[in-house]
């Protein structure tokens, strides 16, 4: 962090990461403080850029709004996905059952060398059936879903009793048709969240949950990001100084 602002003060000259709103390609740009982590030496820098927007996600909507606990199978889609993978990470760490969907056999075999319980190709399986295969018949906890479209009455059909569906995207449409003696039957919770328009106040809690329960893994070198790829920076250096919370390098935002 290159200039702190009331509050901060403790951050400056350290190397850190946060969720941001928006800026953070570029070479400067400013931050809440309650939003920052500082990145411990065990993580380089582009690890470290690759964590905060991946890992609140799957916190707030797998944990929170799903109430993933130990031992539950949850169903993820995109599993080598920036989601998909932290999900996978997470599970591993708290003990869940996490079955993916991929859209090739290689990136199925990725999820599984990640720690995947199984991985669907939803191209040429029915992941639905195959959930139920998995689960020996009872079906997950939770689907954390970015698809939406007609995949939520399937998403719904792969949850057990008391499951929850959480949506966090809908690449295949904002509409979708459910069965509602369904859902009271079964008594199911269809839920789902957008992080970026959420209060600081409420990023700030998040993060604070998250440095209890999550950061002392990566502190230990237990959680890592997967990066499949880098680019070169284009940016041109811009330096907003005088923000009253926190100002740092992009590279780690």
């Amino acid at each position: 962090m290159v200039e702190a602002g009331e509050g901060a003060g403790e951050l400056l000259g350290k190397k850190v990461c946060a969720l941001v709103a928006g800026g953070g390609y570029a070479e400067y740009c400013v931050a809440p403080a309650g939003t920052c982590f500082v990145v411990p030496e065990v993580l380089t820098l582009a690890e470290a850029a690759a964590m905060p927007e991946t890992l609140f996600t799957v916190w707030v909507n797998l944990f929170e709004r799903g109430y993933a606990a130990e031992g539950d199978a949850v169903l993820v889609h995109g599993g080598t996905s920036g989601i998909g993978t932290m999900a996978i990470a997470l599970g591993k760490l708290f003990n869940l059952k996490v079955i993916v969907t991929c859209g090739t056999d290689e990136k199925c075999a990725r999820a599984l060398e990640l720690g995947a319980a199984a991985a669907v190709n939803y191209r040429t399986q029915d992941f639905v059936a195959e959930v139920k295969r998995v689960t020996d018949g009872e079906g997950v906890s939770v689907v954390l879903d970015m698809v939406g479209g007609d995949y939520v009455p399937r998403n719904l059909a792969s949850l057990s009793d008391d499951g929850r569906h959480v949506s966090i995207a809908f690449q295949q449409g904002a509409k979708s048709e459910v069965l509602i003696p369904e859902i009271m039957r079964r008594r199911l919770t269809l839920t789902g969240s957008t992080l970026r328009p959420r209060s600081v106040e409420f990023k700030t809690m998040v993060a604070d949950e998250i440095a209890r329960t999550v950061w002392p893994y990566v502190e230990g070198g237990r959680l890592k990001p997967v990066i499949d790829s880098s680019v070169p920076s284009t940016a041109r250096p811009r330096h907003t100084p005088g923000w009253k919370q926190a100002s740092m390098s992009a590279r780690s935002c």
